[in-house]
Order: C-alpha cells, then sequence, then structure tokens
C-alpha cells in the first residue's frame, strides 16, 4: 500500500509539473500540442480513411513536443534548467542536451500543411479534393485541425506498353510490362509512377542501355473516361538523346591496381603495360598477381553492359579487403561503334599495418577487465589479396560482485589467421548475388589462462575451413577441421580438496583433444531499419571424432577408451539454434526477445561432453538475475562455503528465453526492462547431481528473474548497467519455486541474497 501511493504521489507530481509548462511561456505565445486531420466523404471506406488519416497526420510540421505517459517531461527539463550563463556545466547540458524547447504555435503554417495534404491526396487519385484548415485555443494552448474532403478515387483502368515498333528500344521496354507495378484496378499512386520508370530503366541497364535514364520516360495519363478510372501510357520522350537508343557492349577492360587520387597523370609507358586475358594491367611494381581481376570482375570483353555485373565487380574489389579506394567509369571506345572501355582505378590500403588496442570487455561468467591486443597484418601476403594477420593478447578478468570475487583470471596468447580470397577446393565454385568474396581461413593459436588459487590451462587451437556469405542477410561458416588440445597445469590443493566434493570439477582439468568438422549458418535483417519485425537467427553444428572412433572402435562406455598422442579423443555431437526478433513500436523503442536451445550427445570413446564444449546459463549476457553459471543442472544446487569459489555448473542440455523492452530515455541515456528464463539439463543420471537429469517436467524446472537497466550508448561502446532479483528459483522444493511473494526491496538480508547487480559492455542479445 505504501509502494502504491508512493507511486500515485509521484504521478501526481509529474502531472503537475507537466501542466506548469506554459507558465513559461512569453506574453502571447501558445503551446503547440498537436494537429489532426478529419477525412469527410462518404466514397470512402473506412480502412481505406483510417489509412489515409494516418498518412496524413504523418506529414503534418512542425511536430509538438515529445509526451511521455501523457506528460512532457523533456519540455520541463528544458524550463526549469533556465537560460545557462555559459555553453557547458550541468544547467547547459540539461537545457540543451536532456531538455527540449518549446514548439510554439508561431510555427505552424496552416497554409503551407494544407498545401501539402492537398498535394498528397491528389498524388493519390483524388483528384477533386478540398482542404481546409482552422485552430482551436485551449488556456495557453493551441491545437490544429485539418478537413479533407478528398472525393472518389481515380482507378487505374489500362496501362498501356509501347508495342508493335521497329525501335529496339520501344521493344525492349514493351518486354518489360510483365513485372510493372501498375496494376489495373488499383488506385492512382504518383510515387508508383515514379518506382516504375525507375523500374524499367534498370531493366533497360540489364539490356546493355548504358545511357538510358529514367527522366527519358513518362507516364501519360487519360482521366477523361468519366467513370473515375485512368488509363496509363508509357511513352519515351522525344528529346531523348540517340546514345540513350543504343545497347553497349564491353571493350577495352584498363585497370590500375596502384592509382593515386592525388596524381592527375596516369602511366601509360609499354613496359608498365601487362596483357592478361581480357585485361590491361597497368602495374610497373606487379603488386598483385592478375589472377585476382578474373576472379572478381564481372565483364569480360564483349559481354553486354549491365548494371547487376557492374555493381557486382565494384561490391567484390571492394570485399578483398585489400584496396582503400575503389573508382570505376567506362568510355565510349574510340575505335568500335556502340562499346564501352572499362576502367578502374584502385587505391590499396598499406600492405602492412600493426595496430594496439586496449579493451574494456565483459563476459557471460559475470567477469569485468581489460585486456591489450596488438594486430599486425599482411594485406597482400602471397600477390592475391591473401590476408595474413598475427595478434598477441593478454588480460585480466575480475569478478566484480558474486562467490568468485577474488578468484582472478589471466590470460595471454596468440593467433595467426591466413585468409584466401577464394575457396580452396577442387571443382568448388561459389558465387554470391550481392559480390561478397567467398574465403577459406586457416588459423592457429594459443592461449594461457590462469585461475589464480585454482588451477592453469593450456589451450592450442587450429582450424581449416571457408566463409560464404550469399548475400548480407545469410552466411555459411564450414571448418572441415577444428583442432582443440587443453592441458593443465599448477591446479591446486584447494581445488584438488574440492574435486572430492564435487566429482565433476575433475573434468575441468582433464586434458583434452578435440577434433571434427563444425558448420553454421546465420540469418539477419535487423540491418534493415525500417522494418518493423527483424529476426536474426543462427544454427550451428558441430561433429568430433567421428571417423577417429570408427576407425578404433572405441566404446567408453565399456571401458575401451582409445588415445591419440597419449590423450583421450573426444567423440560427440552438438547442435544449438539462437532465434532473436525485434519488435520496433517506434524510433526510440523496441521489444527485443531471444530463444537458445542447444543439445550434445557423447558417444563411442566419450561418455560426457568435454568440459569446453558444455553449456553454461546464468550472468551478464544470460539469466541475469542469477550468478553466472550457477544456475543447474536441472533442480541441482551446489552447496560451497562462503570462502570458497563457486564452481561452474555445466550441462548437456540448454533452454533460455530473453525478453527486453528498450526506450530511449535521454540524450545517450536508454532503459530497458526484462525478464529472462531458462536451465541446463544433463542427459544421464549424475549420482552426485540429484535432479540434474532431464526429464518430461522440464518447464516446472525453469530458473526466471527479472529487473531493469540502464544503457549508455557513446558510439563506440554502450555500457549496460543491470539490477536483477529471482522470480522462481529452480533448486527449492517443488510447489515452493516461485517466489514473487517473498520480494522485499526493504530488506537488507533479501537484497543480499537475491539482488544481483551485472556491469557490461554492449547488449545481452
Amino acid at each position: 500500500m505504501q509502494t502504491r501511493n508512493l507511486l500515485y504521489g509521484a504521478l501526481a507530481v509529474l502531472f503537475a509539473t507537466s501542466c506548469s509548462n506554459t507558465k513559461y511561456l512569453a506574453e502571447g505565445e501558445l503551446l503547440y500540442v498537436g494537429g489532426s486531420v478529419k477525412i469527410e466523404g462518404k466514397d470512402i471506406p473506412k480502412s481505406e480513411c483510417k489509412n489515409l488519416k494516418k498518412e496524413l497526420e504523418d506529414l503534418l510540421r512542425p511536430k509538438p513536443n515529445k509526451k511521455i505517459l501523457g506528460l512532457r517531461p523533456k519540455l520541463y527539463l528544458y524550463n526549469i534548467a533556465g537560460e545557462p550563463k555559459k555553453e557547458k556545466g550541468f544547467r547547459y547540458w540539461l537545457r540543451y542536451k536532456v531538455g527540449e524547447p518549446p514548439v510554439t504555435f508561431g510555427k505552424v503554417d496552416l497554409k503551407y500543411n494544407s498545401d501539402i495534404l492537398q498535394n498528397y491526396v491528389e498524388n493519390h487519385g483524388y483528384y477533386q479534393a478540398q482542404t481546409t484548415s482552422d485552430s482551436t485555443r485551449h488556456g495557453k494552448k493551441a491545437t490544429a485541425e485539418y478537413t479533407v474532403k478528398p472525393g472518389k478515387q481515380f482507378k487505374i483502368r489500362n496501362v498501356i506498353f509501347p508495342s508493335d515498333s521497329t525501335d529496339a528500344l520501344v521493344k525492349a521496354i514493351g518486354r518489360t510490362k510483365r513485372r510493372s507495378l501498375l496494376k489495373p484496378g488499383e488506385g492512382y499512386n504518383l510515387d508508383v509512377i515514379k518506382d516504375e520508370r525507375e523500374r524499367i530503366d534498370a531493366r533497360l541497364k540489364q539490356k546493355g542501355y548504358y545511357f538510358f535514364n529514367a527522366d527519358y520516360l513518362k507516364v501519360q495519363v487519360d482521366s477523361t473516361n468519366g467513370d473515375h478510372t485512368v488509363d496509363l501510357t508509357i511513352v519515351v520522350k522525344d528529346e531523348t538523346p540517340d546514345n540513350a537508343r543504343e545497347v553497349y557492349k564491353i571493350n577495352d577492360i584498363v585497370i590500375y591496381p596502384n592509382y593515386s587520387i592525388t596524381e592527375s597523370k596516369k602511366i601509360t609507358q609499354s613496359d608498365s603495360i601487362t596483357k592478361y586475358k581480357d585485361f590491361t594491367i597497368i602495374d610497373p611494381e606487379n603488386t598483385f598477381n592478375p589472377r585476382i581481376y578474373d576472379r572478381t570482375l564481372y565483364f569480360k570483353k564483349g559481354d553486354l553492359y549491365n548494371r547487376t555485373d557492374h555493381n557486382l565487380s565494384l561490391s567484390r574489389l571492394v570485399n578483398l579487403g585489400t584496396f582503400k579506394f575503389v573508382k570505376n567509369e567506362f568510355r565510349v571506345s574510340p575505335r568500335f561503334e556502340n562499346t564501352l572501355d572499362a576502367y578502374y582505378y584502385l587505391t590499396p590500403l598499406p600492405k602492412k599495418s600493426i595496430r594496439v588496442e586496449v579493451l574494456a570487455k565483459t563476459n557471460s561468467a559475470n567477469y569485468t577487465g581489460t585486456e591489450l591486443n596488438v594486430n599486425w597484418s599482411n594485406r597482400n601476403t602471397f600477390k592475391g589479396a591473401e590476408l595474413l594477420t598475427a595478434t598477441v593478447f593478454g588480460g585480466l578478468e575480475v569478478q566484480v560482485s558474486g562467490q568468485n570475487k577474488g578468484f582472478n583470471v589471466y590470460r595471454f596468447g596468440g593467433e595467426v589467421n591466413l585468409f584466401w580470397p577464394r575457396i580452396i577446393a577442387p571443382f568448388v565454385k561459389i558465387e554470391s548475388s550481392e559480390g561478397f568474396v567467398p574465403r577459406t581461413k586457416a588459423t592457429l593459436g594459443y592461449e594461457f589462462q590462469k585461475r589464480i588459487k585454482l588451477y592453469a590451462l593450456n589451450t592450442f587451437k587450429g582450424s581449416f575451413g571457408y566463409q560464404f556469405k550469399e548475400n548480407a542477410r545469410k552466411e555459411h561458416q564450414l571448418n572441415l577441421t577444428e583442432i582443440t588440445y587443453v592441458s593443465p597445469a599448477n591446479v591446486s590443493e584447494l581445488y584438488l580438496s574440492q574435486i572430492d566434493a564435487n566429482p565433476s570439477l575433475g573434468k575441468v582439468i582433464e586434458k583434452q583433444l578435440i577434433f571434427g568438422p563444425t558448420y553454421s549458418y546465420t540469418y539477419t535483417n535487423t540491418m534493415q531499419k525500417r522494418k518493423k519485425n527483424t529476426i536474426y537467427f543462427k544454427g550451428s553444428l558441430e561433429a568430433a571424432g567421428t571417423i577417429a572412433g570408427l576407425a578404433t572402435g572405441a566404446d567408453a562406455s565399456s571401458g575401451d577408451v582409445k588415445n591419440l598422442f597419449g590423450v583421450p579423443f573426444s567423440q560427440f555431437v552438438k547442435a544449438e539454434t539462437e532465434f532473436r526478433h525485434y519488435f520496433k513500436f517506434s524510433e526510440n523503442s523496441q521489444l527485443a526477445s531471444r530463444i537458445i536451445v542447444g543439445a550434445g550427445l557423447p558417444y563411442g570413446n566419450s561418455t560426457a561432453l568435454p568440459f569446453i564444449k558444455q553449456f553454461f546459463i546464468g550472468g551478464t549476457n544470460s539469466i541475469r538475475a542469477f550468478r553466472a553459471r550457477s544456475i543447474g543442472p536441472g533442480t541441482f544446487r551446489s552447496e560451497v562455503d562462503e570462502d570458497s569459489f563457486l564452481p561452474d555448473q555445466s550441462g548437456d542440455l540448454k533452454l533460455e528465453l530473453n525478453t527486453e523492452y528498450r526506450a530511449k530515455l535521454f540524450s545517450v541515456v536508454n532503459g530497458a526492462i526484462f525478464v529472462d528464463a531458462g536451465n541446463i539439463w544433463l542427459m544421464k543420471d549424475d549420482t552426485n547431481k540429484p535432479g540434474a537429469k532431464f526429464s518430461g517436467d522440464f518447464l516446472n524446472e525453469l530458473a526466471v528473474g527479472t529487473g531493469a537497466g540502464l544503457r549508455f550508448d557513446l558510439s563506440f561502446l554502450v555500457l549496460r548497467l543491470d539490477l536483477a532479483f529471482p522470480l522462481r528459483k529452480p533448486y527449492l522444493p517443488d510447489g515452493q519455486r516461485w517466489v514473487l511473494d517473498q520480494v522485499a526491496f526493504g530488506n537488507g538480508s533479501w537484497r543480499k541474497e537475491n539482488l544481483v547487480f551485472n556491469l557490461a559492455i554492449g547488449y545481452p542479445f
């Protein structure tokens, strides 16, 4: 009751302060609180009327001050801050960065808005429309009202494309009719007509009409039918130049691989010219092997010009990652009629570079720290635009809260990667519809990780595989082989003593040898900012030790464990999928949701998944109301002394669900409220972990938490602060797991046990 009264009081204060915004206005000024459009007419269906009203109201300018829950807090903050004496400091920041100046009625031009509405409805086929405007004053506030009488909309009766002509251009236009955007029966719309001209122009560009332009087309409108219909006729303008009516082919292809944008004179000496297939290469320094142009450029001599090959060639040159600037131009060939010479001016990035990075980072285990990376790269290793990178790194990670505080992690190591801008495999050719370059990647790496007071791990990694993007939305990664070898060192007595109480901890310090193919597929359209609904999906599959297990006949379940190089190799299949959905309410608010499902099945030479391949849950990027890796498996809970470290709880199966409402509060500050749920389970019974096995009652074993947070979007990074608490604890007895009725923010012992603060960098998903 006390909390409810406090909330009501806060709302009353906000309402009162919002109402006081008008007292800051100058004498005679009125606060503009919005405009509305009324549609009058019996000839328009209700659904059409509703859509038209919304479209017209979106056109009104200016927009009134922003409202949140019916209030205008930004305007209030602008007013109470007052005029600052200097252009810095808290008052200036509050008034001009957080606040928002009043939108007064004097800024509203009723006639201008009326003209905009009139033009819009006429351009959408309401030729006999009438628009009027008026305003209403309420105290020191004013609104604008617009009345639109659109009449009946004109519909398209016929769309007439030119035909039966000896003109090749006119015939080519006629052949584009099948995919026309103009449909009989639909309403007249000037925007669609403009799009249709652009569509026809794009189709002609595919057929060699390099010099054609959408402006050379006009659509004649005949509205004399008398039944609110129009006939549309596609016509080529008489003033269309001759070259726009001709089809062009590619003649010479000239490439300048070392072009400098500061040089006005190009190299033309005969001794600097190299001929390779259809290409003329002017590269006296022999910087690149000519074969990269054959793989990158779509045009060949004699090809009909088309815009797709034009754009794909440029995209592939850019996606090589070797050139700083890529410029292309076509010139009419002086030697042959209706041909174009293609010129490519390429400015390389520095061949070798070194970069030093100091990073702040967080991970799912609630560790926060810093890392130093030194990166060296060679962008043209074997003169074929191959990219060789070498990285050395070192860092420290600490847990700022939680039971593992003090058990810090030190790590250092290095990694070498070599990328080839092609698929190195016999009889395999992959093309992208958007010019992305497929890559072959080889990796070698080493990492030393030291967990203070516990143990150290030496990890060696190697892989060879392929990366390929079909387009901007779809990406594939296939590693033909991925090898990981883990060897422990410096295991402490503290850790060894804990193994006696929790034998599963012994898996962490076992030697591990993992090898086999991996594959992942990613689809996302989140880059499409105008879409209301966007998604992200990633699915991965890993199969380790399959061939080796079959060849050796390994059967760990019967004690027949096989070794390679003196180490038992792992044999398992693991799959994981992650799906995210983003629903945009407005430019400044959205609902983000995620579901993760994963499963791993050991067999043959393994009775359990290797520790580094098992699933974990909880922490800053997972279920934020629980400490990292502290949930499950199942209803099991590890009981440890407060002075000891909290062991990582792992499982063979994982289910996680998250949803988060995000909204911009002001300036760079965003807020969020969220709910997380999930758990992990084992595939088999473990006498040391009762309740850990997956069963049909898994929904009753989900952990659930909720909370709120702030995100500081600083452009170069997003600093995230989340405060969460559990709603459901799976390790409690059945029937007592929901703990919502126990929430007591005023109780110190409850806060200590349940409130979890998460400090992280970046969004959780």
